[in-house]
């Protein structure tokens, strides 16, 4: 009966540290690896840059981010291994380069990755071909 009773706190300690873990919000992992983007950098404000990637070059996260090893389902964000996370990189310091000479850090006029990109992988160098006229 007294082991029975144990079992049972027991049981009811577990299900409430279980359930208090569940309620309580996880904290996001802490970026790692940034070079370009802020340390400090919220994890909401990351997830919004990149998103604006996705939007201003039409691609997905697997774009610049590569799978993990462990677990191909899942990102490993901190790698180096797909080179157009450089490139990402390199167009993100020369937007902030072009943005601070020539539009002094207004919100207003600058550029961005989609004033190059327009929703593309690859900015387009001339444009669409005119369509024909109507016969």
């Amino acid at each position: 009966m007294k082991i029975r009773k144990s079992f049972v706190v027991v049981a009811a300690l577990l299900t409430a540290g279980t359930l208090c873990s569940l309620a309580l919000p996880q904290e996001p992992e802490k970026a790692k690896n940034l070079k370009v983007l802020p340390k400090d950098i919220s994890h909401e404000e990351l997830i919004t840059v990149m998103r604006g990637f996705n939007a201003a070059l039409g691609v997905k996260c697997n774009f610049c981010h590569e799978p993990r090893k462990d677990d191909p389902k899942k990102m490993d964000f901190a790698s180096d291994a797909n080179p157009h996370k450089g490139t990402a990189r390199d167009m993100m310091k020369m937007t902030k380069r072009i943005n601070k000479k020539f539009f002094k850090g207004s919100e207003v006029m600058a550029v961005s990755c989609y004033t190059c990109h327009h929703g593309n992988e690859e900015p387009k160098t001339k444009p669409d071909p005119a369509p024909e006229a109507a016969k």
